[in-house]
């Protein structure tokens, strides 16, 4: 696995790099927003560690960057903005994840490893894959575990948004405005419905569920054992 990590703290920027490099990982380090930025859109990594409070441009400002270009690699940020609402909004922003400073490397290693394999995606350029599930593109047809399910078309445009970036979680605002294409009144339930409407034909007869609900934040497509 190869790991970008953004940081501009050296200390810790070196306790990253020889931690990753003891597990057999290739490391790259950046200490600056806007390098880190050009970095992880020009070249090829699994993995994306970045900090928040940077020099040039700040972590928020890299985030949106690289999600905006639609670039889906999984990114943990690692930080010591620890309130509710900076981690919130660091996940609605299209972090996979995010862990507060002071860390221990192990729990870090740990998540890392989870996000590296988190989506994996059919050879087929017209399918996507996650777990059991497979999507294709083409037909419009959704696959769990041998069984067909057929979707109308904004639970395919849900399921797709779900499978690009499964395990991160979105909130309604961000499902609105992909489904949709326009903000509707924050208090509507329609992202409510699809996404109870989806999650009957995706889970039903299934021991595992796989579309869940994170109470004030949003939804996410995860495989929990």
């Amino acid at each position: 696995m190869h790991i970008l990590v953004i940081e501009d703290d050296p200390h810790i920027s070196g306790f990253l790099k020889q931690g990753f490099e003891e597990l057999q990982y290739q490391v790259t380090c950046c200490g600056d927003g806007k390098q880190g930025y050009q970095l992880a859109t020009m070249e090829l990594y699994d993995l994306i560690v970045l900090d928040l409070m940077l020099p040039t441009w700040d972590g928020m400002e890299v985030l949106r960057r690289i999600r905006g270009e639609g670039h889906q690699i999984p990114i943990l940020i690692l930080s010591a903005r620890h309130s509710v609402e900076e981690r919130v909004l660091g996940l609605q922003s299209g972090a996979d994840d995010y862990l507060v400073k002071p860390f221990a490397f192990a729990e870090l290693a740990a998540r890392c490893q989870i996000l590296s394999r988190r989506q994996v995606v059919s050879h087929n350029a017209n399918q996507l894959s996650y777990h059991d599930l497979t999507l294709d593109l083409l037909t419009r047809k959704l696959c769990r575990d041998g069984h067909d399910i057929l979707l109308k078309q904004r639970e395919f445009a849900l399921m797709q948004l779900f499978i690009q970036q499964p395990e991160r979680v979105f909130s309604k605002t961000v499902i609105l405005e992909n489904i949709w294409g326009f903000q509707f009144d924050p208090q509507t339930n329609v992202v409510d419905v699809l996404v109870c409407r989806l999650r009957a034909q995706v889970d039903k007869g299934f021991e595992m569920p796989l579309i869940h609900t994170i109470r004030g934040v949003g939804y996410v497509l995860k495989y929990e054992r």
